[in-house]
């Protein structure tokens, strides 16, 4: 399903810039007009192949990670290994700048840690 995502994105990003070149590629336009419709396009392919990135790895983040920061009280228990305790514990030290200060403010032991740390992240 990621590999679908990233090609997805790749597509996007070729169709854009295939698009930006066949506008470039009138011959009774003045050089100087092609350089900044060139630039402008670039500019959007640039914004718009950012957006796409930034979509395609929220997904695949989303799919799997749980934010320590929002997640709810149900949703810190499907974690491995996450106790009643440590859930309410993890509400109570909010806001966390990243995952491994679970560890760091000693909210969840290592070996705890160690379980969920490929599931979690700590959103803004």
């Amino acid at each position: 399903m990621h590999l679908l995502h990233f090609r997805s994105a790749w597509i996007i990003v070729l169709g854009l810039l295939l698009a930006t070149l066949g506008a470039c590629t009138n011959n009774k336009d003045n050089p100087d007009e092609i350089r900044q419709r060139t630039a402008e396009a670039t500019e959007t392919m640039r914004r718009d192949t950012k957006a796409v990135v930034d979509g395609v790895k929220e997904g695949m983040r989303s799919d799997k990670a749980i934010d320590i920061n929002s997640a709810s009280r149900r949703d810190l228990l499907t974690l491995p290994g996450m106790t009643e305790r440590d859930a309410d514990r993890i509400i109570a030290a909010r806001p966390f700048k990243n995952a491994h200060e679970l560890v760091a403010r000693h909210v969840i032991p290592e070996s705890e840690y160690d379980k969920i740390s490929g599931q979690i992240i700590a959103g803004p």
